[in-house]
């Protein structure tokens, strides 16, 4: 009795698991392919807006094209040579305003940046070259105001605490979604070592930490700008990786036409 309710428990798990045969990236249905690849597709393009992104803003912020430590210590623990107001004018703002109009409110800035002087020439200046987005754009100095404007012209001290917790929650929401999805399409994946599939699943996460913790230590100390930059290489080689195998199996490997059977099943 008991040999004919293994054989019959057995015939089930068999049946199950050739019924689920299908559930692999390379044996997706062609719905499910289509949502993924279209889930991917759209991501990996705001990934790549994500990068130039922060290359036209904080690759900047030193003035030299690229991102580079420099860049990082300037926009988390600041410049404290210069103003806030002078770096951006050299790096990231450059092209806003031409030379010599940045050169005068940079030598007004050095000089104290005098209230007399704003009232008699440089409050005609911002309303010309700057105040179509710094008096709209949430979030960032009204150029209206001097007492705004005074507070950029002093010496730069990079991130204040209010900006990098704001942007510190809405990293850690948005970006772990992202990883999350990729995470769980990839779970799909036939042929990958059980441990490097949960290494890249995970690495994302964890350098995501990585990189928000960097930035609160630079903030303290400029010698941590480094973290920054390796954090991010590593949740990019991960995604990426992730990414392109997961393509590569739903549109080249599923051409051998192989049943791969139940990935999650072989995982376990």
């Amino acid at each position: 009795m008991k040999t004919t309710q293994n054989n019959t428990e057995n015939s089930l798990t068999n049946n199950a698991s050739a019924n689920l045969a299908w559930l692999n990236l390379p044996n997706l249905p062609l719905p499910l392919k289509a949502l993924f690849t279209g889930y991917l597709l759209v991501v990996g393009v705001g990934l790549l807006m994500a990068g130039l992104q922060i290359m036209l803003t904080h690759g900047m912020a030193d003035g030299k094209v690229g991102l580079s430590k420099n860049d990082i210590v300037y926009s988390y623990y600041g410049d404290r040579t210069h103003s806030l107001l002078e770096s951006k004018l050299n790096g990231s703002m450059k092209a806003n305003a031409p030379d010599q109009v940045r050169t005068d409110i940079i030598l007004w800035v050095r000089k104290g940046a005098k209230k007399e002087d704003w009232d008699a020439h440089f409050k005609g200046v911002f309303a010309q070259h700057c105040v179509m987005c710094h008096s709209v754009v949430p979030n960032i100095p009204n150029f209206k105001n001097f007492e705004e404007v005074q507070k950029v012209a002093a010496t730069g001290e990079g991130a204040t605490i209010e900006s990098l917790t704001r942007v510190s929650h809405i990293h850690l929401f948005g970006i772990s979604f992202i990883f999350f999805f990729i995470g769980l399409i990839f779970t799909f994946a036939v042929g990958v070592p059980k441990v490097l599939k949960i290494i890249a699943i995970a690495f994302p996460f964890a350098f995501l930490i990585f990189d928000i913790l960097s930035w609160w230590l630079t903030k303290l100390a400029p010698g941590f700008a480094w973290l920054t930059i390796i954090a991010g290489v590593g949740y990019s080689i991960a995604s990426t990786f992730m990414w392109v195998t997961s393509m590569y199996q739903m549109f080249i490997l599923s051409r051998n036409g192989k049943v791969y059977g139940n990935a999650w099943e072989q995982d376990l």
